[in-house]
């Protein structure tokens, strides 16, 4: 499967700029790759306190994403901001209207009108398949405008199964936990990850890969956000034995495209069944 990373700049809370960018980036892919990955909230960057921002899964964000997978013959992963349950009758009647005029009383107080911060992979003249985030950054005040996923989902696509993390998800093990050496083949990660932080980010992938036994590709953005913290980059894909199969240098724009072997991986877990090994657990649902 041939995997495309996207590691672009985000311009903060501009979702026209960005979606004519992504569209322009993807549709240079065409035939070359099945999946095109974009960093955590593309769309929009990383503003957890703009709520206003959000969509609908009907919305102009979603609508565009499935016209360009359609149009290209591609499959397009990333996050956004979506508001997944209309508010009840009678509290308001549009997301602007909940999102703009009852942001405090609805959306923060009322855990069931709270957003997610959902990822997606649209699938050319298919469904949308979505994993929500399950762990929200309290540093940055995520939690206060959304509400964390109840379980986990596998992605399948032509054959090959996917974990979806994003972004903070990355830094949990048990949720990514490949239990039965065959819940998942490639580990998909977006994110909007800082500088500062960066020698975690560059840790924590290896990490995942090594401990679950897949392939992995990681996207992470570049550039600076609205709230004056910087991205440097370090998108990188993975093999079965941990050797880089494409990898982005500080502050590097562009597109590289990762070809997993599914069957190499598959041969690899059975000469060395580690998964065999794990300890066995279940997560509940918050």
């Amino acid at each position: 499967m041939r995997i495309a990373l996207l590691q672009y700049p985000i311009a903060w809370a501009d979702k026209e700029t960005n979606l004519r960018l992504a569209e322009q980036r993807i549709a240079a892919l065409a035939g070359q790759a099945d999946v095109a990955v974009l960093p955590e909230m593309f769309a929009t960057g990383f503003c957890t306190d703009h709520p206003e921002l959000a969509e609908t899964m009907d919305g102009k964000i979603m609508t565009t994403l499935q016209r360009i997978a359609n149009q290209y013959e591609i499959a397009i992963v990333g996050s956004f901001i979506c508001l997944p349950t209309p508010p009840a009758a009678g509290v308001c009647c549009s997301p602007a209207e909940v999102l703009l005029k009852q942001v405090v009383d609805v959306v923060v107080k009322s855990a069931p009108f709270k957003l997610v911060n959902r990822g997606f992979m649209v699938v050319p003249h298919g469904d949308v398949q979505i994993q929500d985030k399950r762990h929200l950054y309290a540093h940055g005040g995520e939690d206060l405008f959304f509400r964390p996923a109840e379980e986990r989902c596998i992605f399948e696509y032509q054959g090959v199964k996917i974990l979806l993390l994003v972004c903070y998800d990355l830094r949990f093990p048990v949720w990514a936990r490949n239990q039965s050496g065959s819940d998942y083949d490639i580990i998909l990660v977006v994110a909007n990850w800082p500088d500062i932080r960066i020698q975690y980010w560059d840790a924590l992938i290896a990490a995942r890969a090594t401990e679950n036994q897949c392939y992995i590709a990681a996207v992470n953005c570049v550039g600076d956000d609205g709230m004056g913290l910087h991205y440097n980059g370090h998108s990188v894909a993975y093999d079965t034995r941990l050797q880089p199969i494409v990898s982005f240098a500080d502050d590097e724009e562009g597109t590289k495209i990762a070809d997993f072997d599914i069957a190499k991986l598959h041969h690899f877990r059975e000469v060395l069944p580690l998964w065999k090994d794990v300890d066995h657990f279940e997560i509940k649902k918050i």
